[in-house]
This record gives C-alpha cells, structure tokens and sequence, in this order.
C-alpha cells in the first residue's frame, strides 16, 4: 500500500482501537518497567542494609510524615478508580458519537469483500489459519491459550511481586507474558490490519495493494521435500517430525529453566512443571510454523487423512 492508503487504514473507525493499542502499549511498558527499575533499586539498598530495611517505608518514594501508616480501600483506592470510570466513559461516548459505527452493506453473495477481515481482536486468529487447520487455529490454541492463562495462578504460587512492580525477582514471568501478549497477540494483529491486503497477500507499507496480483507461492508439504509418496509412511514421518520437535523444545525448555532458574523446578510439583514447560513449547510453536511457512514454504509439517499440522 502507499502511505496515503495505510492513512486510510489507520484512521477507518474498525482500527481506532488497534491504533490505540499501538499508542498505550508502549507508554505503560516504559511506564512500568521505569516502577520496576525503581523498586529493583530500593530492593538491593535495603538487603544491602538490614538496618534500613526494618525502619524503612518500602517505597521509593519519598516518605512524609503525614501519610497514614495504614493505606485503606476507602476511600484512597475506590475514589480514585471511580474517577478513572468516570473518564474513560466520557472518552467512550465522544468515541461514539463522534465515529459512526463501522458497519459494512448489506451481505452480497455475489460480491465478495477482498480482503475479507476479522474484526482487529480477532485478527490473530485469521493469521493464524494461514499456518495451521482450521481446528488447530480456531479451536485448538484459544482453548490453549485460555486454560493457560487460568492455569498460570496455579503454576505460579512465588509471592515474589504481589503489591509491587519488580523485573530482577519476576523476570521469567514477566518474560512470558511479554512474549505472549507482544508477539503472539499483538504482532499477528497489526499484522493482518497493515500489512495484509487482497487475497491475503502481504503488501508492506509504501506497495500499493493490487486486487489483480498474482503470487506464484509453491508450497509444499514437508515429507514432499524428501521424496515420501506413501500415505502411511507420510503419517509416521510427519508424526516422529512433530513430536520429536516437541520433544526436543521441551528438553531444551526444561534444561534452561534447571539451570536458570532452578528455583521454579524446586517450588513447583511434577504437575504445575510439566503444565508450565507444555505452554512455553507449544507458545514457541506458532513463530517456529511461521517461518517455516513464510522463509521455506512448507505448509504442514504432519500429514494424515484426518488431520494436518
């Protein structure tokens, strides 16, 4: 697209909130990771001085004497988020009367819209079905992804962090969750609003999006690169190939984090373990397909009558 086009897009109401999103995203990662360097800071002066340590306000900063020992509910904490209730529904209903709502015309069947684009939260999605089958993509990994995140309280009982914003004690965990919302929510989003075109087709800011382009993509199977025709020796392969890759990321997982962060593997039991090493593996898997697919073309890796990966 030109850049009068990617205005076009940036400004049509559908992607005020992923432009939105691309605006406060930054601002509260510098926001808090300048807290957490704070209280990192105040958190290696006071072991470094027990004495500081058990007079000492445990905020950075600066202490009055006029402040109450005891911080409570009322009314410090519900005035202050009854004001932020109070702004961000002003700000929703100049959003709404300003901006009509994005609606399209009525449903066509003979005319087919190109791209034809999920709304912005389900973007990631629709990307991901360009490099898995519509039940891993759709069912599969949002299941995944939801369990997992109801999981995470269980598997990650440290208090290390309650009450307090801190990146030296929390680094694996908010590594984590950096990784999942940055890239794998985030980027596949702005992925499909900017870069995707017509037929789905990624155009980079500054092409113009041509509705008649013809890509001449060969994609191919991955058993097709060595030559396997038989049905059933194209199911074992692509099975040893997807399980021995899972097998092989979680034995790498599981020896960084014994060696890195050996305190994870104490504190955790068999299963909160092996819950935990089972979603970074299969969170590493949409960017390891991704590359697959668009740096060497191969579209599934495992092959069967009933199902593909």
């Amino acid at each position: 697209m030109d850049f009068q086009q990617l205005w076009e897009i940036t400004t049509l109401p559908d992607n005020i909130p992923i432009v939105l999103l691309g605006i406060l995203t930054p601002f509260f990662l510098w926001y808090g990771f300048r807290e957490a360097v704070k209280n990192d800071r105040l958190i290696a002066q006071l072991e470094a001085d027990p004495a500081l340590a058990k007079t000492h306000h445990r905020k950075h900063q600066p202490y009055h004497p006029a402040w109450d020992k005891t911080v409570h509910v009322w009314p410090y904490l519900l005035r202050i988020e009854f004001l932020a209730c109070l702004a961000v529904t002003a700000f929703l209903i100049l959003w709404a009367v300003y901006f009509n709502a994005p609606l399209e015309e009525p449903a066509d069947p003979t005319l087919t819209m190109n791209p034809a684009k999920a709304p912005w939260y389900f973007l990631g999605l629709q990307e991901m079905l360009v490099y898995f089958d519509p039940w891993i993509a759709g069912v599969i990994l949002p299941n995944v992804i939801v369990v997992g995140l109801m999981a995470i309280p269980y598997m990650d009982t440290s208090p290390l962090g309650n009450g307090y914003y801190t990146w030296k004690q929390r680094k694996f965990a908010i590594g984590g969750f950096m990784f999942g919302y940055l890239v794998l929510w985030l980027a596949l989003a702005f992925l499909g609003t900017f870069v995707r075109g017509p037929g789905w087709m990624i155009f980079w800011p500054g092409e113009i999006w041509d509705h008649h382009r013809v890509v001449h993509e060969v994609n191919v199977h991955l058993h097709e690169l060595f030559g396997l025709t038989d049905t059933l020796q194209i199911a074992i392969f692509g099975g040893v190939a997807t399980i021995g890759f899972l097998a092989a990321a979680g034995g790498a997982t599981d020896f960084a984090l014994r060696k890195y962060k050996p305190e994870l593997f104490r504190k955790m039991n068999i299963v909160q373990y092996v819950h935990m090493v089972g979603f970074l593996v299969i969170m590493a898997a949409l960017p390891v397909k991704m590359v697959l697919k668009l740096a060497f073309g191969i579209k599934y890796v495992w092959v069967t009558p009933w199902f593909n990966v």
